[in-house]
């Protein structure tokens, strides 16, 4: 099983920026996110191994599962270039236009999410093999998260980047295999016994956290 996991809450996170690549600690209650979806997923399966993207907020909450951390750029978060740290309703109206509209757009120094979209799926294709008969914990942001779906959904990249959808902080989507094919089992189950942290509501389709 290929078991996704958004990491916990950031600074950036609580201010409503715009992260991307930001490489941010987690805050106090990120830190207690983390120790929470580790116990959650080891209370349903056994954790095989673990792997995770290089920004810290991924690592750091990759470490509470307490195994070997593999890391992979591949599942890093999308680059939001000359807007990384910018608050959310800062960025410009017709920038989230294009963003939402061409897949193969990208701001100063950005990606495009038709970029990402094709290294997660790379990165997904790998780990087919380990992940049939080994439970796989892929700790990673919302963007790569969101392809990584549409991807077992087999959707193209304006739906599995950008369909409506919301991935909590600390989340877990679940994606087995039969016959080498994956199959999405969950999306967005959280741990619970921590209250919630409700987040701005700005681009439900980019979440750059």
């Amino acid at each position: 099983m290929l078991i996704l996991v958004r990491h916990g809450r950031t600074p950036a996170n609580e201010q409503g920026l715009l992260q991307g690549r930001l490489d941010q600690d987690l805050d106090a209650y990120g830190r207690r996110q983390a120790v929470a979806v580790a116990d959650f997923i080891g209370e349903t399966c056994a954790v095989d191994e673990v792997i995770a993207s290089p920004l810290l907020r991924a690592q750091q909450t990759a470490a509470a599962f307490g195994l070997q951390i593999e890391t992979d750029p591949e599942w890093m978060e999308l680059s939001y270039g000359e807007y990384e740290g910018t608050p959310h309703g800062d960025v410009p109206a017709e920038v989230w236009q294009r963003w939402s509209a061409d897949p193969h757009f990208a701001p100063v120094g950005g990606e495009s999410l038709a970029a990402l979209d094709a290294r997660v799926r790379v990165a997904c294709e790998a780990l087919i093999e380990r992940a049939t008969d080994r439970n796989l914990v892929v700790v990673s942001h919302v963007s790569p998260i969101k392809a990584a779906v549409g991807w077992a959904l087999d959707v193209d990249l304006s739906v599995g980047i950008a369909f409506n959808s919301h991935l909590d902080q600390a989340s877990v989507c679940r994606i087995i295999f039969r016959a080498g094919r994956p199959l999405l089992q969950s999306f967005n189950e959280c741990a619970r016994g921590l209250p919630e942290q409700p987040e701005a509501d700005w681009l439900a389709s980019i979440d750059g956290t």
